[in-house]
């Protein structure tokens, strides 16, 4: 891929061992500080992006608040918050970068579906906050009318699964996004599942690097974006950064940096 292309990493993870870290199943990921986010992609035209809360975070927004000062301009966060988080914090976490709250229907470490209709109505009228599912779109089915009555949505990782991707393109249809990320997690062809998405809606697929690939079966490889850019063809500027700077509300319409991080 021509890496002087600019991208908005929607999905990464950092790993800060100064804050705390709760074992989801057993499981805690190595340290990925945001320093060694930064020499990681040196190479690959990162302008910005969404650092995102893991189960092993929970509900401790320390490290993100940190992890974004230490980024600077361009990124903002996604967190895990309980349901009944004051409005006032929500607020407070907007004005500092967070844009969005994650549901990890998978692995836990955040809100309960129950929860996932009142808060990501909730976060979006106090702060105009999205809502993220880290979900096995098989299960998208029973959750679907909710999910696409929803103000703004995202789903990572492509829903990780080729037998759940009719459901997940459903959603598309209706206003969902998609996380064009994770290819080493995923049961799924992720060239063909790109192109279905871009065929349903071209703004919907946003590309990111699921760094450090956390319990990943293979981490992320620079050519993933290969794949992304075998998918995307004329829509790649739009996959790689427009759609996902102006979900995350970075930059005004139509802004696309030109200088890598």
């Amino acid at each position: 891929m021509n890496v002087s292309r600019p991208l908005f990493d929607a999905h990464l993870h950092i790993v800060d061992t100064r804050f705390p870290l709760v074992a989801n199943g057993g499981y805690l990921p190595p340290e990925f500080t945001a320093e060694q986010y930064r020499r990681r992609v040196a190479d690959l035209g990162v302008v910005g992006g969404a650092v995102v809360s893991g189960s092993f975070q929970a509900f401790d927004q320390g490290y993100l608040l940190d992890a974004l000062e230490l980024l600077g301009p361009g990124f903002v966060g996604v967190t895990q918050i309980p349901h009944d988080t004051p409005d006032a914090r929500i607020a407070e976490l907007a004005a500092k970068g967070v844009r969005a709250v994650r549901f990890n229907l998978r692995r836990g470490g955040s809100e309960g579906a129950e929860h996932l209709e009142a808060l990501a109505r909730r976060v979006h009228a106090v702060a105009g906050m999205h809502t993220e599912l880290y979900v096995d779109a098989r299960d998208l089915g029973r959750i679907a009318d909710t999910v696409a009555a929803l103000p703004a949505v995202s789903v990572d990782h492509l829903g990780l699964h080729a037998d759940g991707l009719p459901d997940l393109l459903r959603l598309v249809e209706r206003g969902v996004r998609v996380k064009a990320t994770g290819f080493g997690r995923v049961d799924l062809d992720p060239v063909a599942a790109m192109r279905a998405v871009l065929e349903v809606d071209p703004s919907a697929l946003m590309a990111g690097t699921d760094l450090p690939s956390t319990r990943a079966r293979r981490p992320f490889e620079d050519t993933d974006l290969d794949l992304v850019a075998r998918a995307a063809g004329e829509h790649l500027d739009a996959v790689l950064h427009d759609n996902a700077a102006a979900f995350y509300r970075v930059g005004s319409p139509g802004e696309r940096p030109s200088r890598p991080l």
